[in-house]
Formats: structure tokens, C-alpha cells, sequence
């Protein structure tokens, strides 16, 4: 087992991998005390040697690091990458590139929705994984021998994952399938949050226009003190404490003091002067520049069978094709192909109309059917299913 403690090493190792085709990534890492993740261990593994990096040891420069992850030559591979690649875009800007997910390449594989990395590990590389040490302290020195076995095993044995999945997909065709799906994990905008949209992330039934604008201004002025001062959203103000201050609207400390969860001395601490302040910017905005609950449309009447239809659609095609359903089509796309004639969804674009879209507009349209054929789910077409169902019901009388 090879632990990265210097400059220098990383740089040589870094130096090596270059002239690979692909390197494997995790990372280690915690926050239950900090806003922004703290990298603790990153595990790297080439075609040839895998080595854990203390990111940790003092005086270590992760600069050779960094230019191995934005390398076009070098394909990164990760499994579940989306917190992993947080990660180094924060600690440098950029979305490591070019970019392989293993679960995301699984689903396009027919693995299923969001597989496990044991799963695959079990299954493609014939690997058993020790999850002992997943709750680890991975901030504290010394780490123990067993703790870095557990952390090399996830790179040593994603190579082999990677290499058959991408196997599948070159005699699949299904490439391209994967490329579209990882447009969103390569895109800097996903790492993104505005302070202004971290209102969007607390559940609240009101649409009130009023109570939503001083929700997201006292949501915006939480997610930027908790970015500035590097500390978790709720050490800060819990999620159920803002929507008590959105409804009540507070403009005294006094006020404020008597929202639960709030004590006099934050009230009129520098806390309780950002908040009022926030209310107050809300109070003064007018109705255009107030946020809107996003409503969900309504369904037309009777449109309800018609999507469970297209249910039973999804589930046959995407077995049929051996790809996840999460990946063809959401539940909204659904609603919104069953409700209108020409649905602005992802469902019907590129792979996916193929796999699923066509047929999905066609059963809307009536122009097929499904039917029950060798106690099989069968598309035909409908005048075919319309007979079929005639012959059934004269059988039946």
C-alpha cells in the first residue's frame, strides 16, 4: 500500500498517469462540521499502480493532482462522481475532464436505478467489499493500515468495473446514451448554488408571494454567511427556523426573539441584524419581484389512466432495452406527454424517443396497443389489440 505524502511523489506519480488512458478516483472526505467538504484522502489508481494521496500531510502541494484531473487525455472514472467532483471544484474551479460515472454508465447498462458500487464490484469484477471502515474519521492521523486497504479497494477494483461497462457500451452502442447523461455531471453550473435559489431547497406548502420573499431573502443571507464562515446551513439557522421567521416576518429583535429556536442574545447579535435585514429587503420589494411557488399543472380529467398506461410502457421498454427507467423518462415526463400533443420533455429527444417516446406518442395517439401475448407485455397494433380484445370478450360471453 503506497500513502502520497509529498510534493514531489504525487508530482512523479501524477507524471506517470498522464501517459495512461484512464485513471480511477475517490475521494474521502467530511463535513458534518463545515459547509464546504474537507478532502481528507483522495485514492488514484492507473491501469498499472493505484496510491492514496493525504491531501492532510503537511507542506504536500496538490497542484500535480489538479492537473491530472483537467488533463484531456487522462479519462477520470468515478462511481457516483457528483460529491467527489464538488469537490475539486471548489478547491479549484474546474470539472475534472474528461469524465466516466460507473453508476451512471450502469444504468445505461440495465444495472438498474442508482446501483451500488458493491453491486457492481461484486458482479464485474468479482470483488467483495469491506464496508467496516465507511464511518470512519477520515480527518484523524495516523490512518490505520486497514483504513487505507478499504480506501484502495474502491479504485483497485472500479478499474475492472470500468472496463467491461465500457465494453458493453462500445457493443451496445450506447456511447452516445452515456455522453447525453454526462453533460450534467460535466457542467460547472450543477456545482453551483446562488444564494438566491437556496430557498428552493426548503419545503414549504405556501404560495404565498409575501412569506416566499422573505423565505428566500433569509435563506440567501444564511447560505452566504454559511459559505463566508465555512459552517453548516443548520449550526447556522435550521431549515424549520426560517420558515417560522418567513411566516411570522419579524421587524424588532424583540420580535424576532420570540420565534422558536431564536434567543434574545442572537436576536440582537449580528445573526439577528443580517435576518431582520433580510425581512426588511423582502417587505420592501413589490409584487413583480417577489418569487412564485412553482405550480404543478393540472391534469386534465381522465388523463389518469392514460399515464399509468404509459407506466406500464416504461417499465416493458426499458427491459426490453436493458436501460433504467429513471433514465428514460420521470414521472413529470409522464404527466406532460399524457396532458399535451407536443411535450417539451427529455422523453421524447434523441435516444430516448427511440427506446421509449414513439411508442409512448403512439399508444396516446391510439395507433398501437398493448396486449398479452406468451404471458408477455407485447406492443401491437391497435386494430391487432382491439381484435385481440373482441376475441377475449366473445370467449368470455
Amino acid at each position: 500500500m503506497t500513502v502520497i505524502t509529498g510534493t514531489d511523489e504525487l508530482a512523479r506519480f501524477c507524471e506517470r498517469q498522464a501517459r495512461t488512458g484512464f485513471i480511477a478516483v475517490d475521494t474521502e472526505f467530511m463535513r458534518e462540521n463545515t459547509f464546504w467538504p474537507k478532502l481528507c484522502l483522495v485514492q488514484l489508481a492507473g491501469p498499472e499502480e493505484a496510491v492514496a494521496v493525504d491531501p492532510l500531510a503537511p507542506g504536500i502541494d496538490l497542484t500535480p493532482l489538479f492537473a491530472v484531473m483537467t488533463a484531456p487525455n487522462v479519462l477520470k472514472v468515478f462511481h457516483s462522481a457528483r460529491q467527489d467532483i464538488e469537490i475539486f471544484v471548489h478547491l479549484t474551479g474546474r470539472v475534472p475532464a474528461p469524465l466516466f460515472d460507473t453508476q451512471v454508465a450502469a444504468m445505461v447498462c440495465g444495472f438498474g436505478e442508482s446501483v451500488g458500487y458493491d453491486t457492481l464490484a461484486a458482479r464485474l469484477a468479482g470483488a467483495r467489499i469491506d464496508k467496516t471502515s465507511r464511518f470512519t474519521d477520515w480527518s484523524r492521523r495516523p490512518l490505520t493500515d486497514k483504513q487505507i486497504r478499504y480506501a484502495l479497494a474502491d479504485v483497485v477494483h472500479l478499474r475492472p468495473v470500468y472496463e467491461k461497462l465500457q465494453r458493453r457500451l462500445a457493443e451496445s452502442g450506447r456511447e452516445p446514451w452515456l455522453e447525453e447523461e454526462m453533460s450534467v455531471l460535466t457542467d460547472p453550473a450543477t456545482y453551483t448554488i446562488e444564494p438566491e435559489d437556496a430557498w428552493r431547497r426548503i419545503k414549504t406548502r405556501s404560495t404565498d408571494p409575501r412569506l416566499l420573499g422573505v423565505l428566500r431573502e433569509v435563506a440567501a443571507w444564511r447560505e452566504r454567511e454559511a459559505q463566508k464562515r465555512d459552517l453548516p446551513r443548520g449550526r447556522l439557522l435550521r431549515d424549520d427556523i426560517v420558515l417560522e421567521i418567513a411566516a411570522s416576518a419579524p421587524r424588532s429583535p424583540e420580535q424576532l426573539a420570540q420565534v422558536r429556536g431564536i434567543s434574545r442574545s442572537m436576536a440582537e447579535g449580528w445573526q439577528g441584524t443580517g435576518i431582520l435585514a433580510a425581512v426588511e429587503r423582502a417587505k420592501g420589494m413589490t409584487r413583480d419581484q417577489l418569487p412564485r411557488a412553482e405550480e404543478r399543472p393540472q391534469l386534465p380529467p381522465g388523463v389518469g389512466p392514460v399515464i399509468e398506461l404509459l407506466r406500464v410502457l416504461l417499465k416493458m421498454a426499458s427491459e426490453e432495452h436493458g436501460v433504467a427507467q429513471k433514465l428514460v423518462a420521470s414521472a413529470g415526463d409522464l404527466e406532460r406527454i399524457a396532458a399535451e400533443d407536443d411535450a417539451d420533455v427529455p422523453a421524447l429527444r434523441g435516444w430516448r424517443r427511440q427506446v421509449f417516446g414513439e411508442h409512448a406518442l403512439a399508444l396516446k395517439e391510439g395507433r398501437i396497443a398493448l396486449a398479452v401475448a406468451g404471458r408477455r407485455l407485447t406492443v401491437v397494433p391497435a386494430q391487432d389489440g382491439a381484435a385481440a380484445a373482441d376475441a377475449e370478450a366473445g370467449e368470455g360471453g
